[in-house]
């Protein structure tokens, strides 16, 4: 029986992801939006202490700029309902255009607002505001992961603010401009203990060269990728426009990997390292598995992303 979507995504079960950071989300959620953005400044200055944190480049915030200038210009107590309108997802411009900007910009639009009140421009959190019982708890909880998954913990939290995309209708998607790819002579290859699969290796290598064009050239065309806690995106078109927005200069370091044939002609390998971005550099590894189903024409018909669930789950190639 051909594979599915769905059923593509069974392969190597036994991976653990990082459970953790769904269940701290989902706790977040469920905060006061004064909580919630109390937690985000105080994690942001938390982490401020640990992890040197990239400034975001001009081609990132040049979309945000002008909502960045109006918030300057505001009282301080519109800027504290500003802000309690993205967590709160209202129906107002400011949302409505945080709504249609891609993950990296929402990401660096909270960047500059922590400057900003760190510099006074921005109304801060109250001095001397306590966490409730509630937010403290999930704080401690992000205090116990790893960076990686702290990272991924806030980035969650501030992506899913502003307007509801879906009651938007049609709205024009903002994302930065997607760099030119690696001259060749500049690329370096990988190579992964236990994998020889050319599709695989190429993956890799095109994305750490931002060539998305070549990276989405080995995909079937009804291929799918599984972003880490999120469900399949499925076509071309789609995956590469995920690709464009959030997968801009990042440093796939793959180690090992082990390979199995599957029903019909397929193949699975798994394949596990460490991602780094742009936003937090070498410092900080994120721990992933790739989990791809490679189809007879040795295209990609699914890959799964995992955040594991902690390092010693680089080793596991348990099927």
């Amino acid at each position: 029986m051909p594979f599915t979507i769905e059923s593509a995504r069974g392969i190597f079960p036994i991976t653990l992801a990082a459970d953790a950071i769904p269940a701290t989300i989902a706790r977040f959620s469920q905060l006061s939006v004064e909580d919630q953005l109390a937690l985000i400044w105080f994690a942001y200055l938390e982490m401020g202490k640990t992890i040197t944190i990239a400034a975001p480049g001009a081609a990132n915030m040049q979309f945000a700029e002008n909502t960045l200038n109006d918030i300057k210009g505001m009282t301080a107590r519109e800027q504290s309902q500003a802000m309690c309108d993205l967590a709160n997802r209202a129906d107002t411009p400011i949302c409505r255009t945080y709504a249609s900007w891609s993950p990296n910009i929402k990401l660096g639009f909270w960047y500059k607002l922590g400057e900003f009140m760190d510099q006074g421009i921005v109304a801060p959190i109250p001095e001397g505001y306590k966490l409730s019982a509630n937010a403290s708890s999930v704080l401690e909880a992000i205090r116990g992961l790893e960076p990686g998954q702290q990272i991924t913990v806030l980035r969650n939290a501030v992506v899913d603010m502003g307007f509801d995309t879906s009651k938007l209708g049609n709205y024009t998607r903002v994302s930065e401009p997607v760099e030119v790819p690696q001259d060749m002579s500049l690329r370096t290859q990988v190579k992964i203990e236990g994998v020889t699969n050319s599709t695989v290796l190429e993956y890799m290598n095109n994305l750490n060269a931002n060539d998305f064009e070549a990276l989405i050239a080995l995909f079937a065309p009804d291929g799918a990728l599984q972003p880490p806690f999120q469900r399949p995106i499925v076509g071309k078109d789609n995956v590469l426009r995920f690709f464009r927005e959030e997968c801009q200069n990042l440093k796939l370091i793959p180690e090992r990997g082990v390979t199995e044939p599957a029903e019909d002609g397929y193949t699975q390998i798994k394949v596990t390292g460490k991602v780094q971005t742009p936003w937090f550099g070498s410092k900080v590894g994120m721990n992933i598995a790739w989990r791809f189903l490679i189809n007879p024409e040795n295209k990609i018909f699914f890959v799964a992303i995992d955040l594991l669930a902690s390092p010693k789950e680089l080793l596991n190639f348990a099927r």
